[in-house]
């Protein structure tokens, strides 16, 4: 079975440190992440915003999923929503990590049939990016 190349979209400037799990969990080798792993300050309709998104795009495309961490901040972001949506365009399946349950969810990961952990744990994860 090929090795699933999984792109983290996560809120850069609240969780970051659930990224670095993920990473420090990566090095057993079960999962392949691509991240952009850059500061996404600048407005989405901000003319920096097309070059950010030039350099992001074709690491969604080269993965095979979208993982994306569940924050607080996550529903109301729009990058998290651009990347999920880009996903989804590109036919990659998509993984929901909710670091609280009860923390609301991107619609377009809700909207196309994400996989879920409804925790943020090593199992959990591993278990929904196993069915995914």
């Amino acid at each position: 079975m090929a090795k699933k190349v999984i792109f983290i979209s996560f809120d850069y400037d609240n969780d970051a440190h659930y990224k670095n799990l993920l990473l420090a969990w990566d090095k057993n080798k079960e999962f392949d992440f691509e991240l952009y792993n850059g500061s996404l300050k600048d407005a989405i309709n901000s003319t920096n915003a097309t070059y950010i998104k030039s350099k992001i795009k074709p690491l969604i495309a080269k993965a095979s999923h979208l993982l994306c961490i569940v924050g607080k901040q996550s529903a109301s972001s729009d990058w998290i929503t651009w990347e999920i949506q880009t996903a989804v365009d590109a036919k990659k399946k998509l993984i929901g990590v909710k670091v609280e349950k009860a923390y609301d969810s991107p619609k377009p990961l809700i909207n196309n049939g994400a996989t879920w952990a409804l925790s943020f744990n090593f199992d959990a994860i591993k278990k929904a990016v196993e069915s995914a």
